[in-house]
């Protein structure tokens, strides 16, 4: 284990590097705090709320004006097409033709989607004068403007990629259109859930987290503990014109096993419950009724325990937890827990994947 004054030098090392990447003694932006007005619908939510719906890693930035150290985000090096929208309220920022690499650190772009998108401000922090930048949207904090950019523009925005979510073409909707609905599932080891609903057709996105407990934003080991009450779930964020509420439980109950309680395999404990989380009285009925079915045609040797109840709060697993099994599937709970369920997704429902 480091010492804390290896990790306050380690600390130290890296602000001093993204200061020194992020600071351009000739940057002439005029930034003011009220910037000019736009047509971005405002959001506001308490600081509790942000808490509740944003990874530590994201409030630490978005919310505390914080910045991940360099060369560390995920977004980083991405080279696929789509756009780039801002992780706390989904408003479209960036594009991917809008990237470039400044071997800055952080991801960066020469222009934002449309004018309004983004807000700037006048940052004097750190004895330095810099342009901060922010969602028009929700005020979050995104990086910095510089105006060393390559390209005709001359603009770098140089963006956290903890503050930008990405959204590939395919999958790319009007947020403003209401086209994507959500479900929250728990199914055992949230890895196991997230790595089969990622090969749906019509999933938009799969996020690991906790829900149906009595403490708020739990930590993993907490929840582990078996003492908070939640369940470990993904939340499926889906277009219903592609794929369906039914068809999401037909996978659900296709690849894990409904009929033991508080587990699945050797996972055992509350958290590890079988569960449905439903957002309004038809996902209830419809939830029952296939319950009912499997059930009545006797598809399993026991009975389905599996819990159906309103939709609670979920809070999100920290990032390292996301997209596990695709980073780790050499890792030896990938190997002989999730690719058996990944496989067998791939055998029922192998015209029902993503191409």
């Amino acid at each position: 284990m480091k010492s804390s004054k290896t990790i306050v030098l380690l600390t130290t090392v890296w602000v001093l590097f993204s200061l020194t990447a992020c600071t351009q003694e000739k940057t002439k932006i005029n930034a003011t705090n009220d910037m000019e007005n736009t047509q971005t619908e405002k959001i506001v939510k308490t600081d509790e709320q942000w808490k509740k719906e944003l990874s530590p890693e994201q409030y630490f930035v978005l919310r505390q004006k914080g910045t991940e150290r360099p060369f560390t985000g995920e977004l980083l090096m991405n080279k696929e097409k789509g756009v780039y929208k801002c992780a706390a309220c989904g408003n479209e920022l960036f594009t991917d033709e809008m990237k470039f690499d400044s071997h800055c650190g952080w991801p960066s772009f020469d222009k934002e989607i449309s004018g309004g998108k983004i807000k700037t401000i006048k940052d004097t922090t750190h004895g330095m004068i810099r342009t901060e930048i922010i969602c028009a949207k929700c005020d979050g904090h995104l990086g910095h403007l510089f105006d060393d950019g390559p390209t005709e523009t001359g603009m770098r925005y140089c963006v956290n990629s903890l503050s930008l979510e990405f959204v590939k073409k395919e999958n790319v909707k009007k947020t403003e259109n209401n086209s994507t609905k959500t479900l929250l599932l728990g199914g055992g080891c949230y890895w196991c859930v997230e790595a089969v609903y990622e090969m749906l057709d019509g999933v938009v996105k799969v996020e690991s987290g906790f829900s149906g407990g009595k403490v708020k934003n739990p930590s993993y080991e907490e929840v582990c503990s078996g003492n908070t009450g939640h369940a470990e779930v993904v939340k499926i964020t889906y277009d219903p014109s592609k794929t369906s509420f039914e068809e999401i439980l037909k996978v659900f109950f296709t690849v894990h096993d409904p009929t033991t309680l508080n587990r699945q395999g050797a996972d055992v404990g509350t958290q590890y419950r079988s569960v449905i989380y439903y957002n309004n009285e038809q996902e209830k009925q419809s939830a029952n009724e296939i319950i009912n079915e499997l059930n009545k045609a006797k598809v399993y040797s026991s009975p389905i325990v599996t819990e159906v109840s309103l939709v609670g709060e979920f809070y999100k697993a920290k990032d390292d937890h996301q997209n596990y099994y695709q980073q780790n599937k050499e890792q030896g709970y990938c190997r002989m827990v999730i690719k058996p369920k990944v496989e067998k997704f791939e055998k029922v429902f192998k015209d029902r994947m993503k191409k």
